[in-house]
């Protein structure tokens, strides 16, 4: 089984990985550094999905391979579910995560604690030789009213899934795998990766 992750992020690499050894799917994982570099493919789908198959559908065009792309972000309600798609650009263009977390950390400051409800989507979508799938993971919480936890990246550090007490930043990484929106649409991929690599 050979397949590629049309992801720069060496976290979301380790993650999906992660991830896919757990689930019993044993492989060679290319990401990006692993094949000649390419330019990154623009973004400009209005929705996960959009973005994911923009993704998926690039690296397979380059490389040839099984291409498992992802596109995940937050949504917070009472900002009419933004970040969303613009999750990773929320502070602008080359921001990073800590300048993201901050600027949202702002924008709920003064926002009651049962009013802050927002949830992890992820959309991942496969493309191979024998066609395209998109699956979606969700995972409902809150946001804590300051940052915890030195684990996970992006909004980790404020989120709080829906029965814990702690953010997903202060959770092991199996321990986030079990329940994140990453690791919910990966399990649901697995039968269509492993279709598209017989």
């Amino acid at each position: 089984m050979k397949f590629f992750l049309a992801t720069g992020s060496d976290h979301k690499i380790t993650e999906l990985r992660r991830i896919l050894v757990a689930n019993g799917v044993d492989g060679v994982v290319l990401g990006l550094g692993d094949v000649d570099p390419y330019p990154e493919p623009v973004e400009d789908g209005d929705t996960f999905e959009a973005n994911a198959l923009i993704k998926a559908r690039e690296g397979f065009a380059r490389t040839g391979l099984p291409t498992l792309a992802d596109d995940s972000g937050i949504e917070v309600d009472v900002l009419n579910r933004m970040p969303g798609v613009r999750s990773a650009r929320w502070a602008g263009s080359g921001a990073g995560d800590g300048e993201n977390l901050a600027l949202l950390i702002r924008q709920i400051d003064d926002v009651a604690p049962e009013k802050r409800t927002a949830r992890f989507v992820c959309a991942m979508a496969l493309v191979w030789d024998g066609g395209e799938q998109v699956v979606r993971g969700v995972v409902e919480g809150t946001l804590a009213e300051a940052p915890r936890g030195q684990g996970g990246f992006g909004y980790d550090p404020l989120f709080i899934p829906e029965g814990e007490t702690r953010t997903t930043a202060e959770m092991s990484p199996e321990e986030k795998d079990a329940i994140s929106h990453r690791g919910r649409a990966l399990r649901a991929m697995i039968p269509h990766l492993r279709l598209s690599t017989e």
